[in-house]
């Protein structure tokens, strides 16, 4: 696919992608079972996987469409604040979304060992008991001391925590998308009701993505 459309600036991105993402990978197996992971350090990971994902997918948008530079790099920036805010939400729904509608078990990154936001928040704002309790949960894995770091979650905010971060990234990529219509005037395009259509797509999407609950 990335052959046939015959455009270079496209084969770069997805390369450029594809390296980070990978790098990305490793970051997350490395953190894999360590309670001491920061939030820094989580969040990289969430930018080299996720986020940087969708910004790929927001550039190649504006190089298919001839837009301009600076329209590219908006649409970049719009998807990767997009993918932080989707996976922090991810990371609220595996403790606080159905298994129905999921998809798959609540509490699948405990059991994995994953020290998502929520329980870095939690270690960091609970009890030292909480701490034990959750450093031990995710250097073992499992999900029997799941309803423990439920408890210490709650205790302290730690999913409304991780929300308010999510809302943070969508409201940075709602604003890139409303800065899209000025860019577009000053690129001297006609406005036109599509455009402004797709414009209200993008806006919506970001709702989406912090209100769902799959």
């Amino acid at each position: 696919m990335m052959t046939r459309i015959g455009m270079m600036p496209v084969m770069s991105v997805l390369a450029d992608t594809t390296n980070v993402i990978a790098e990305g990978e490793v970051l997350q197996l490395l953190n894999c079972k360590d309670p001491h992971v920061t939030e820094d350090r989580y969040m990289q990971v969430i930018d080299y996987k996720t986020a940087r994902l969708f910004e790929a997918s927001g550039r190649l948008a504006g190089i298919a469409a001839g837009a301009t530079q600076e329209i590219i790099d908006t649409l970049g920036q719009y998807g990767s604040a997009l993918g932080s805010a989707f996976q922090l939400i991810d990371d609220v729904l595996d403790y606080a979304g159905e298994t129905s509608a999921l998809g798959k078990n609540v509490g699948d990154d405990l059991r994995e060992g994953k020290p998502t936001l929520p329980l870095i928040h939690a270690m960091a704002n609970g009890t030292p008991e909480t701490r034990q309790h959750i450093q031990k949960a995710i250097s073992e894995g499992g999900t029997q001391d799941v309803e423990l770091v439920l408890q210490a979650m709650h205790s302290v905010g730690s999913l409304q925590y991780t929300r308010e971060r999510a809302l943070e990234f969508a409201d940075q990529a709602q604003q890139c998308a409303q800065n899209l219509g000025r860019l577009s005037k000053a690129s001297e395009q006609p406005a036109s009701s599509l455009q402004a259509q797709c414009q209200q797509a993008l806006l919506e999407l970001c709702d989406l993505a912090v209100h769902r609950s799959s």
